[in-house]
């Protein structure tokens, strides 16, 4: 069994797939456009990404634009959890993941390590973890 995260855009996945692949050295792959599919959306969002993922060697979730009829509503549901090696790589990454965004919990040492949870520019939940 294999349980994996699927990140909704409105419209900008490809711009938020850019960055995470800069922030984890991990490529895009599968990118399928709704120009390739055929789903009734409007002109301006055939080039939107219907489909991507983002894989790297300890990262990998897939993502899409939801079409414009679908709607999105930004929710604390679900946040992508991320465990890091030392605590300077986690310093370094949630001030990247968090430039833009908010933050929510300072990336701090508490009792169990180093913890930080931040909404990304796109307004997606991370957790960034380093246990000591």
């Amino acid at each position: 069994m294999k349980v994996q995260a699927y990140l909704a855009f409105q419209g900008n996945c490809e711009e938020a797939l850019k960055f995470y692949s800069d922030l984890f050295d991990a490529d895009i792959i599968n990118r399928q456009t709704y120009e390739d599919k055929k789903i009734d959306v409007p002109a301006s969002y055939i080039n939107k990404l219907q489909h991507a993922e983002l894989k790297g060697k300890h990262i990998h979730f897939m993502a899409y634009d939801a079409s414009p009829d679908t709607p999105l509503n930004s929710g604390n549901q679900i946040h992508m959890s991320v465990e890091v090696s030392d605590n300077t790589e986690g310093k370094n990454l949630f001030e990247s993941l968090s430039k833009g965004g908010q933050v929510h919990h300072n990336y701090l040492e508490r009792e169990w390590g180093y913890f930080g949870r931040c909404t990304d520019k796109y307004g997606i939940g991370w957790m960034v973890n380093h246990n000591q």
